[in-house]
Parts: C-alpha cells; sequence; structure tokens
C-alpha cells in the first residue's frame, strides 16, 4: 500500500509543485519591477482567474473518481465515456466565458477594491489571459482522467512541460521585450495550448492500449450524464467557496495597502506551493480510493485512508521545518522591496506553522473525491467558510487588522478539516 501511495503520489507532488513555480515565477519577475503595483496586478488577475478556473475544477476531481470507480470496475466504455463528457463540458463552458469576458470583468474590478493602478495592469492581464479558457478546462479534464487511470505519469509530464514553457514565455515577455503584466499573460496562453497539444498525444498513446471506442448514445447516457453532474455540481459549489474564501483574502489585503497586500500575496503563495505538493497525496487517494470503492473493497480502502493520512502529515511537518529555515530567503527571492520584505517576516508565523493543520482538509478531500462523497464534502466547506471563517474574520479585524485576516484564513482551514473527520464515519466508512 505504502508504495502504491507513492508511485501515485511522487509524480503528482512533482506535477503540483510546478504550478506554484510557475505563479512565484511571475510574482518574482513582478516583484522586481520598479513599482509594488505590478505584483499587486497579477495578484487581483489571479484571483479572477482563480474564480474562472478553479469553479471548474470539478472537470478535473469529478472526472478522476468517476474513472477510478470505473476503473475499478473494469467498465472500459464507461471510462472513455467520461472523458468525453468532461472534454465536451470544458468546451463548451471555456467558448462562453471567451464571449462574456466583458461582463466578468466589470462584475470582477467592481468587486475588488484596488489601487487605480493595480487595477489598470490587472484588467490588462485579464483580457489576454481569458484566451486560454478551452485549453485550461480541457486540461482539467485530461488530468482527471489520467489519475482515474492510476496513471501519474503523464499529468507529471504535461504539467512540467506547460510550466517550463510557461516561464520561458514570461521571462522572455518580460525580461526582453520589457512587457510587464501583459507578457505573463500572453506567455500563460501560449503554454496553455501548447499542453493541451501534448495531453492530446499521450491521450492518444495510452488509448491505443486497451481503451474500446463508444457510441454517442452511450456518451448520451442520461443515468450516467445525471450521475456526473450529481457529483461535479457538489465539487462546483465547494470550489467556488474554496475560491470566494481566497479571494476574500486577497481582496482585504488591498483594504490595507499595495504594500500589505504585496507582503500577503509572498506569504500565500508560500501557503499554495504547500497546498498544491500535499495535494500529491489528495490525488493519490482520489485514484485509491474510488478504484478499491469500485472493486467493493473495503479493507483496502481503510488501509489506503489511514497510510495517506500519515504522509500527508509528514509532508507537513517536513515543510514546516523548511519554512523555519529558508522563510526569509524565501521572501527576499519574492522581492527587493524592504518595506514588503520586513511586513511579511512580520506575518510569517501564519505561514510556518500551517502546514500540519492544512494537510489535513487536503487529504480529506482527495478521500471524498474518490469516494464521490461530494455532498457531505460540500457541506463541510460551506460551513466552514459561512459560518467560521467570514463571521471570525468581522469579529477580529478591528482589534488585530492583518493578523485577524490571517487567523480567519488558519480557523477555516482547521474546521475544514475537523468537519470532513466527523463526517467520514458517515459517508467514507459506511458501506453499501
Amino acid at each position: 500500500m505504502q508504495k502504491e501511495i507513492l508511485r501515485l503520489a511522487i509524480p503528482n507532488i512533482i506535477s503540483n509543485l510546478s504550478i506554484p513555480l510557475l505563479s512565484s515565477v511571475d510574482a518574482i519577475l513582478m516583484g522586481h519591477l520598479s513599482e509594488p503595483y505590478f505584483i499587486g496586478a497579477v495578484a487581483v488577475g489571479g484571483i479572477i482567474f482563480n474564480f474562472i478556473y478553479w469553479s471548474f475544477g470539478f472537470l478535473r476531481m469529478g472526472t478522476t473518481g468517476l474513472v477510478a470507480q470505473a476503473y475499478g470496475k473494469k467498465d472500459n466504455k464507461e471510462i472513455l465515456s467520461v472523458l468525453y463528457r468532461a472534454l465536451l463540458t470544458a468546451i463548451i463552458i471555456g467558448i462562453i466565458i471567451i464571449l462574456v469576458q466583458s461582463l466578468i470583468s466589470r462584475i470582477s474590478f467592481m468587486l475588488i477594491n484596488a489601487s487605480d493602478d493595480v487595477e489598470k495592469y490587472a484588467k490588462t492581464y485579464f483580457h489576454i489571459r481569458i484566451y486560454a479558457a478551452p485549453a485550461v478546462l480541457s486540461l482539467y479534464a485530461f488530468q482527471g482522467w489520467f489519475l482515474g487511470m492510476q496513471n501519474a505519469r503523464y499529468p507529471l509530464y504535461i504539467l512540467v512541460f506547460l510550466n517550463i514553457v510557461n516561464i520561458i514565455f514570461n521571462v522572455l515577455f518580460v525580461k526582453y521585450f520589457g512587457m510587464n503584466a501583459d507578457g505573463v499573460a500572453l506567455g500563460t496562453v501560449l503554454a496553455q495550448y501548447l499542453g493541451l497539444g501534448l495531453a492530446i498525444i499521450l491521450y492518444l498513446k495510452m488509448k491505443t492500449s486497451g481503451s474500446t471506442f463508444i457510441h454517442f448514445a452511450e456518451l448520451i447516457n442520461l443515468s450516467a450524464i445525471k450521475n456526473f453532474f450529481r457529483v461535479n455540481f457538489d465539487i462546483f459549489i465547494r470550489t467556488i467557496a474554496l475560491i470566494f474564501a481566497f479571494s476574500f483574502f486577497t481582496a482585504k489585503s488591498a483594504e490595507f495597502g499595495d504594500t500589505v497586500l504585496g507582503a500577503n500575496t509572498i506569504l500565500l503563495q508560500l501557503w499554495t506551493i504547500f497546498a498544491y505538493g500535499a495535494d500529491g497525496f489528495a490525488f493519490a487517494a482520489e485514484s485509491l480510493i474510488g478504484k478499491y470503492k469500485g472493486a467493493k473493497d473495503y479493507l483496502k480502502l481503510k488501509i489506503a485512508v489511514n497510510s495517506v493520512f500519515v504522509w500527508g502529515l509528514i509532508f507537513g511537518i517536513i515543510v514546516t521545518l523548511v519554512y523555519v529555515v529558508f522563510l526569509e530567503s524565501l521572501i527576499n527571492l519574492y522581492t527587493s522591496n524592504q518595506e514588503m520584505v520586513k511586513l511579511a517576516l512580520y506575518f510569517s508565523a501564519w505561514t510556518i506553522y500551517t502546514p500540519v493543520i492544512n494537510s489535513i482538509c487536503y487529504v480529506w478531500d482527495g478521500i471524498y473525491i474518490g469516494a464521490t462523497a461530494t455532498k457531505a464534502m460540500r457541506n463541510a466547506m460551506l460551513f466552514a467558510t459561512l459560518l467560521i471563517y467570514i463571521p471570525s474574520y468581522y469579529l477580529t479585524y478591528d482589534i488585530w487588522g492583518n493578523n485577524g485576516l490571517w487567523f480567519s484564513l488558519t480557523f477555516f482551514m482547521f474546521m475544514r478539516g475537523a468537519t470532513q473527520t466527523i463526517l467520514a464515519k458517515r459517508y467514507i466508512f459506511r458501506f453499501k
């Protein structure tokens, strides 16, 4: 079991860490420009795309759980049907997003209270990067399908390739062509479509080894479609709440001024690095829990749950130790603005000591998705967001200021994990 978890988790950790590496390079490129509003512009633009893309994260998560269960049942037709449904959904949504970009932009910048300079460059960033939407969402579907097929290597190849290409484009456009936020956005668009091309090539290579052709009637099977959208709607609501939590954090950071926004953005980048690493174990849980549930092997399912938690907690402890030793150096890597560095160091405890707390809810997410117990995961997220996070912020921000904002985010993560732990007896360990 331990070897199986690591076989799936290690490639996922490596591929996942390439994602915050990209955003870190973007932050470094912007943080070393002449004005602090450049890094703020990319951060604010990132909020909007987090809302857009993470909202449709079900195209990866739901696909993984459904494909893994079909894989456990050895249902080859359903394995392909889930992918095609996800890809069709991704392309339609991506085109709609491009068509309604003006409306999204108006609403987004009305809700985010940033400075005029930040808003100006964030809008430029937004209206370029939006054209990557069909590629981004299609890549979600492919990644979820590969993971459901117990193949963690292909998502690794795709994400590492995509992010290396993206970094090369971004450095080229910013450092050599004199661009700023617009260069970062353009580099992202080009890289996403190249990454999609690689995903199609790898899929065709894998499909020739045992997959079967499906008819259109099987693709539009009403019972399967209903299950597909039931699972994905729960994940959609859960993801919207999670995006709201982090977007609320960045929006409130912006109200404290550009320097605090920059400092919080840097520290949140380090949260994100850990989150993507911990998601390697969550992705492994999705694949294994889905497979064992589909095969009705409940003993191995229990063993997998316990084992993946041990690895997640170990990873959290290691990251905390790394931050204790290297945090100041990491912050200085992100920016040469010394006022921003001092502020980030002042609030750094919220980043150093939270990885163990955060690892619990990340791992539970993977377990719930693999078991397709998405209703319970959705309810836990809504409870933590609406009844814990928002009230705790408004009760503490007048007294603690930015510390109150960080406390609220940390308490939110803790309560997500606690609620999922309580619900697990009913939704994960009660077998039918």
